[in-house]
């Protein structure tokens, strides 16, 4: 299922979609009047400033709007990724039981869509199929891992991020965060009630482990005692886990890195978070390189949707496209007359890094001293 066109033109299209009343008034339904924009953001097809710009050509959007308001939970998780770093990979401070209570390892059930909970297994199914899901849903799967099953919220997040087309880490990671507890002052819950306010008939969950009160789900993620799986057949309604590639799949024909395509010649870098525009300043001799640093998705692999839907884009933009690790894409860039896009700094650090952060327009003023929640950055922020 292709939820998203890899292009710009459908990025702007979106933009020009938006109705920004009609986001705030359905947006925590999952078939509200949501953007779906997050895939174009992360991949930097659009940018923020981009977005608002787009919606204010036919809308009157003042930055207090519900909509603005979510926007600004992008650029605050950038906020804290620049000044914690590789911090918000860990927990920002103990939750609702240690860490050592919960589980590093993701039951079969939940990554099989047979947990017998009609909500965790439709958002398995919509994850795998579209790489896409609701916020609301993302919230209801890690409260059901984390608080239910007890699952660490790193090891809930690290999956989630490798099939997401927008997996963004800071937002991806600390979103977790924020619902595990470590990232907020208490865990986030949620009941079949919820479920049925928000989601499709095919979503409820009336009868299974949810349908009880917050009471007493408020017990459950404080016991350090895991809920058994709700399916007493969970091997026979299992579906496949899509697989999560370290390397590019073979059909991209990506290249090793080439001293030889860019020897005396000037060369602009494109990464996978850098797919809007190219300026309009490049000369004719300018060669367009895309670049995927291998030590990166070692550490972060991709679904193959993810694979396929950066590096069609990347096509469009580029004369070809290396995959490579940082010596060996420094070496073939030794010889260039000069390159741009990026620096040297952001390839050994494996790209992305807070620093792309720097490189990235944003919609409000950076704010110099840490803000340890979305409120004190937001008054700061919105106030300028």
């Amino acid at each position: 299922m292709t939820l998203f066109s890899p292009t710009r033109e459908a990025a702007l299209a979106r933009i020009a979609s938006v109705d920004p009343a009609e986001y705030a008034r359905s947006r925590n339904a999952l078939n509200g009047a949501v953007t779906q924009l997050s895939p174009y953001i992360t991949h930097g097809f659009i940018s923020l400033p981009e977005v608002l710009e787009g919606v204010r050509l036919h809308h009157s959007v003042r930055t207090q709007d519900k909509f603005v308001f979510e926007l600004g939970w992008r650029e605050y998780f950038r906020h804290v990724w620049q000044h914690r770093g590789n911090g918000i990979f860990k927990s920002l401070h103990e939750g609702v039981l240690p860490d050592e209570a919960y589980a590093d390892e993701i039951p079969f059930d939940i990554l099989h869509a047979s947990t017998g909970v009609a909500a965790i297994d439709m958002a398995v199914k919509t994850l795998y199929a579209t790489g896409y899901l609701h916020n609301h849903a993302r919230m209801w799967l890690a409260s059901y891992m984390v608080h239910l099953r007890k699952v660490h919220w790193r090891a809930g997040a690290d999956w989630m991020y490798g099939h997401l087309l927008d997996g963004d880490l800071a937002s991806n990671h600390l979103s977790w965060q924020w619902v595990g507890g470590t990232g907020s002052h208490k865990p986030y819950l949620f009941n079949a009630e919820n479920v049925s306010r928000y989601a499709p008939s095919a979503w409820h969950s009336a009868g299974s482990v949810i349908d009880t009160t917050y009471e007493e789900l408020d017990h459950v993620a404080r016991s350090p005692l895991s809920v058994a799986s709700s399916s007493v057949h969970a091997d026979d309604s299992a579906i496949d886990e899509p697989l999560l590639l370290t390397q590019p799949p073979t059909h991209l024909n990506l290249s090793s890195p080439n001293s030889n395509t860019v020897s005396g010649r000037d060369v602009w870098l494109v990464h996978p978070w850098s797919l809007g525009e190219l300026p309009e300043h490049l000369s004719a001799n300018t060669v367009i390189i895309g670049v995927y640093v291998a030590e990166f998705h070692l550490a972060w692999p991709w679904s193959e949707k993810r694979w396929q839907f950066v590096n069609s884009r990347m096509a469009e933009l580029t004369t070809e496209r290396w995959y490579g690790n940082t010596s060996s894409i420094i070496a073939a860039l030794e010889n260039a007359n000069q390159v741009s896009g990026f620096s040297e700094a952001h390839v050994t650090t494996f790209l992305p890094a807070p620093m792309l952060s720097e490189m990235t327009p944003c919609l409000f003023s950076q704010v110099d001293r840490r803000c340890d929640s979305f409120a004190k950055w937001w008054k700061v922020v919105s106030a300028g």
